[in-house]
């Protein structure tokens, strides 16, 4: 398995040694048992086991996320869903529906597994032959597809979301780097990043541009955003947002809509695009992993709240 969960996993021994719960660590810390004089409690990954199956099931469709949202009143981006052809048996329907899409939003779409995370397999499409390359490969693995219009995305918020209260808000910032009109793209992207991240990098640079792009000099002053993508997975970095109207509203919007679908512990993203914010999906699994590295003492305290809402504790203990 990859991704272990090392943050997640070490917050929770810290939390069951201090409050005297056993717990039984199986499937390198994949599987975790906890269980004190009252209850046994299993968590699965990065599902710690506050959800209900209905709600833990709309969070991983995006696209019943979206519909549930948007028919509440709550802005959120359009997917539109696609059942794999082998099991809709109707491929030229699914097709004819799926190219419909770019007269509706002719600058673009964003082609995406409709249960995914961490951005793999989201693809920009802008023409035909690429959005039924990108559909298909995605089909190929037994996937369903969600595709979303193409959008400018001013700017991305996660907020971690525990019950009513938002624990954590952080911008999501994309990598970028400042031109000096003499070095290009790749040289600057390279010099930008340290040596053992270098293999990384240019995986990522392979698949966001071309050779011509990454062979260009960027001009002394400009700057170049080095992924497309919001996903830490991606090289992005998190940023916490300070107190203020920005994360207030960041904030009541992820609240409204876990609400709407009625989960109580998930990851809320929020883009700014269009002139206004806007849900993009909701994760049922809260990956921290990254943030832990920034933040360690906001994580380790929204772990600790979270355990305690699962064992009836107050915070005091």
């Amino acid at each position: 398995m990859i991704n272990h969960p090392q943050t997640q996993l070490a917050a929770i021994t810290r939390y069951c040694v201090e409050r005297g719960i056993a717990l039984d660590v199986r499937e390198d810390g994949w599987l975790l048992v906890l269980e004190d004089a009252n209850r046994r409690h299993l968590i699965f990954g990065y599902d710690l086991g506050l959800n209900s199956a209905v709600a833990h099931r709309l969070a991983c469709d995006k696209a019943a996320t979206s519909a549930l949202l948007r028919a509440d009143g709550i802005a959120a981006v359009p997917h539109a869903f696609f059942l794999a052809p082998a099991l809709s048996g109707q491929p030229g329907q699914t097709a004819e529906a799926a190219l419909a899409l770019l007269e509706t939003y002719p600058r673009g779409l964003v082609v995406k597994p409709n249960e995914g995370t961490s951005g793999r397999m989201v693809v920009r499409v802008t023409g035909k032959d690429e959005l039924l390359r990108a559909a298909n490969r995605i089909f190929g693995t037994g996937a369903n597809v969600a595709i979303a219009p193409l959008m400018d995305i001013v700017d991305e918020v996660r907020v971690v979301q525990l019950d009513d209260a938002s624990m954590i808000v952080y911008r999501k910032q994309r990598p970028t780097v400042t031109g000096d009109g003499v070095q290009p793209l790749l040289d600057l992207a390279l010099s930008a990043t340290p040596a053992t991240g270098h293999a990384q990098l240019l995986r990522r640079l392979d698949a966001e541009f071309d050779a011509s792009a990454l062979r260009a000099i960027v001009p002394r002053g400009e700057q170049r955003l080095l992924s497309w993508r919001h996903n830490l997975e991606f090289g992005t970095h998190p940023e916490l947002l300070e107190p203020g109207a920005q994360r207030d509203l960041c904030a009541a919007l992820a609240t409204a809509a876990a609400r709407v679908i009625g989960i109580r512990y998930a990851s809320v993203d929020l883009v700014l695009a269009d002139g206004r914010w806007q849900v993009l999906e909701i994760n049922s699994g809260v990956k921290m992993e990254a943030l832990g590295r920034h933040a360690p003492e906001l994580v380790e305290s929204t772990y600790i709240a979270a355990l305690d809402a699962i064992f009836g504790r107050s915070p005091s203990g």
